[in-house]
């Protein structure tokens, strides 16, 4: 079975035809019917689209079709209320600074439903920025949209994520180190460190930020 003909079984389970599928996801017409295979730009939107949908057995075949149920708040799909479409604003904040605190989670119910901001590219949620370790690129205060990511795939090092650990959440750019990830700040004052992959609980990579100039 071909990566398109598991994802036609996984729309048959949940009881959405393709074109619908396709106006809603930002596919275009006639992506998942074509014989070529999905590119990776349309996987992204499938991952983004699909929140319950093991990506793992949809490009490998293995495991179960549909992820556990205990999935992070970070993954949830938008939600619509009426023709309005929304992403949740996560109540905590992401350190920009060093780790410090335990962990904390959140249901999808205890976060605020936002209106899309359509000018930022396609992102999951919000969530404001503390401290001043990010300055002067992001400012305490800031809030930041996020994309959720497979970290087991494909990272942008680099690229500005927040990574939600056993700690707590942070705001860093991001490089490989071995089993580690090196979290490094725009503001020199601060040092660099590592976090242990297998402390990091998710990833997401920062693509807008929402300022309040100062007058």
């Amino acid at each position: 079975m071909t990566t398109k003909e598991r994802f036609i079984e996984y729309l048959k389970i949940k009881g959405i035809g393709q074109t619908s599928f396709e106006e809603s996801s930002g596919l275009s017409r006639g992506a998942i019917s074509q014989k070529s295979g999905f590119s990776a730009n349309s996987i992204e939107k499938i991952a983004i689209a699909c929140p319950d949908l093991n990506l793992d057995w949809l490009i490998t075949g293995n495991g179960e079709i549909l992820k556990s149920s205990h999935t992070n708040i970070i993954a949830k799909a938008p939600m619509e209320y009426g023709k309005e479409q929304t992403r949740p604003r996560v109540p905590l904040t992401a350190a920009a600074g060093s780790l410090s605190g335990d962990s904390i989670g959140v249901t999808l119910e205890q976060c605020e439903q936002m209106p899309l901001i359509h000018q930022i590219p396609s992102y999951d949620f919000t969530m404001f920025i503390k401290g001043d370790s990010m300055s002067p690129r992001f400012e305490s205060g800031d809030e930041i949209a996020c994309r959720h990511i497979d970290q087991s795939r494909f990272i942008q090092w680099g690229k500005v994520h927040v990574l939600d650990t056993t700690q707590g959440f942070v705001i860093k750019r991001v490089y490989e180190d071995g089993d580690k990830i090196r979290c490094v700040s725009y503001n020199p004052e601060y040092s660099d460190f590592s976090v242990p992959k297998e402390d990091i609980l998710s990833m997401s990579l920062v693509v807008g930020v929402v300022s309040i100039m100062e007058m």
